[in-house]
């Protein structure tokens, strides 16, 4: 299933990449979803290339009740981004990367912070699929809209935190 999704932030890309990669902003989000955020790191320096890597505890209330019978009422996520070095414009690229324990689910996404005058279009690409036979396509179906929703919280949630940071 296709992941399709795009905002424009009136910040620089700068200031934006350092909000989506900011510890208080990713406890922020987990919250505002009701989760946790049980940890975050940083390997290699921001300034180029580097990976995060944020593990958050959330709930599954949201889920359809056959999901819940099989993962429980929480969900450890672990979101791996690798962050490209900026271009010559300060455009940059990350490769995302969500594991679900307790859940046949690969997500993969590319997200993109293009410089467009002093704002930022966050552009976001990405793919949900199962590897469960037969029935995986069901399943990555129904997680589609939920994973697209948590991923786009995100850009929603920058605006705000940029407003009053």
């Amino acid at each position: 299933m296709a992941l399709n999704a795009s905002t424009t932030l009136p910040y620089g890309v700068d200031r934006v990449a350092a909000t989506f990669i900011d510890e208080d902003f990713l406890r922020h989000t987990s919250e505002y979803v009701g989760g946790t955020l049980e940890s975050f790191q940083i390997d290699g320096d921001v300034a180029g290339p580097f990976t995060t890597t944020t593990v958050r505890t959330l709930p599954t209330t949201r889920l359809p009740e056959i999901a819940r019978k099989f993962v429980g009422e929480k969900l450890t996520v672990t979101q791996t981004e690798k962050w490209d070095a900026p271009t010559a414009d300060g455009s940059r690229t990350s490769n995302i990367s969500l594991k679900i324990s307790g859940a046949p689910l690969d997500v993969t996404a590319v997200q993109r912070l293009v410089a467009d005058g002093g704002n930022t279009r966050v552009e976001l690409e990405g793919a949900v699929t199962s590897s469960v036979p037969f029935l995986g396509g069901k399943i990555a179906d129904a997680a589609e809209p939920m994973v697209g929703k948590a991923l786009n919280i995100q850009s929603q949630q920058a605006q705000a935190w940029l407003e009053s940071h």
